[in-house]
């Protein structure tokens, strides 16, 4: 099946290979080619595109009908004959930008959906785009080019500069957001931080006075949660990607660059450096220092400051090469008491005769 149903994606072309190419940062031949689509290489037809950028699939490249690929020098001589290469040293990089050639975002609708409510104190730029059922706050500023989705919430004092995609059913309070921010369906930003105190009589809460700071091109996955600081902000850097389901409690800084993978959970006043990497289900204890490139793997439990360029895996986390090591050493262990206990030899002897 080609890539891009047109009943939810807009799409353009066709384009030429040389058009295609320039796109991808590649070379390829100087032949007249047109090219209709995208497609995996199970799929595309000999007017589409694909892409190759792991040689786990050199099978269904040499398989693939496809016109034309994006693939790296490395694998060239895999093409098969007919099939044009577009030769790039970063194939999946080419692919992104292909892929958005032939199916471009979709331009703005400017204006104020008529059952959108906006505050009379709000600024709206009159290139932005609010949406049916948007509430937009008091004092709250919308910046140029702005995108505000069905039923999303922008509470008051909340500001955002251009080109700010805000998708459906978001709650946006106590946040300042840079350019270019993307907030996918269903994220709440800026609510209480879980801060309390315990007085004799139970709990009580402690006013939570900070904001949340989206700078530069972050990227907020659908239903993450970030609350907003306690004294201080909650800060995710510029260009920050994070995941769906990801939590980051009050006052968590991130650094730029940082990619967070689905339901993480980071704890509150703990900072993470530039250009960090946190897999899936990984967890934070609070209050602490994370260095630049740190890597951190699935299901790991941090628990201790981790210097720049660590790699960590486990809980609680350990350095990826001394957890491997002990996974090794607990597997020779149990083998070698599965070896002696006693009467293993007679059990198997009794399997087998039987």
């Amino acid at each position: 099946m080609t890539a891009g149903d047109g009943r939810f994606f807009a799409c353009s072309g066709p384009h030429s290979l040389a058009d295609v190419t320039a796109v991808a940062g590649g070379i390829a031949p100087d032949i007249a080619l047109l090219l209709d689509g995208v497609a995996s290489l199970a799929s595309a037809s000999a007017n589409e595109v694909s892409f190759l950028d792991n040689r786990r699939y050199i099978g269904a490249l040499m398989a693939s009908k496809a016109g034309a690929v994006i693939v790296h020098p490395d694998l060239v001589a895999k093409v098969p004959a007919g099939m044009v290469a577009i030769v790039t040293t970063e194939p999946y990089l080419g692919w992104a930008k292909v892929a958005a050639l032939f199916h471009p975002e979709p331009p703005g609708e400017p204006g104020i959906h008529p059952l959108a409510l906006v505050d009379p104190l709000a600024v709206v730029s009159v290139t932005a785009e609010i949406g049916p059922f948007a509430v937009i706050g008091a004092r709250a500023e919308i910046g140029p080019g702005c995108r505000i989705g069905i039923g999303t919430v922008v509470g008051q004092g909340v500001r955002m500069g251009a080109d700010c995609r805000i998708d459906a059913h978001v709650t946006l309070s106590h946040a300042v957001l840079g350019n270019r921010v993307r907030v996918y369906p269903g994220a709440r930003i800026g609510q209480d931080g879980f801060g309390f105190a315990q007085a004799p009589t139970g709990f009580v809460s402690i006013p939570q006075l900070g904001r949340v700071i989206l700078e530069d091109d972050v990227e907020v996955g659908a239903n993450t949660t970030i609350d907003r600081g306690s004294a201080s902000d909650t800060v995710i850097g510029a260009g920050s990607r994070l995941d769906n389901l990801v939590q980051i409690g009050h006052n968590v800084q991130l650094g730029r660059c940082c990619v967070i993978v689905a339901q993480v959970g980071i704890s509150g006043s703990t900072t993470l450096g530039d250009l960090v990497q946190v897999g899936g289900q990984a967890a934070f204890s609070g209050h602490l220092r994370i260095g630049n490139r740190v890597r951190i793997g699935g299901q790991a439990g941090v628990m201790s400051d981790l210097p720049d360029r660590a790699e960590v895996v486990g809980s609680p986390a350990m350095p990826a090469k001394a957890f491997f090591r002990q996974v090794a050493t607990l597997k020779r262990l149990a083998e070698r008491r599965n070896d002696r206990t006693p009467g293993a030899a007679t059990s198997a002897a009794d399997t087998k005769s039987g």
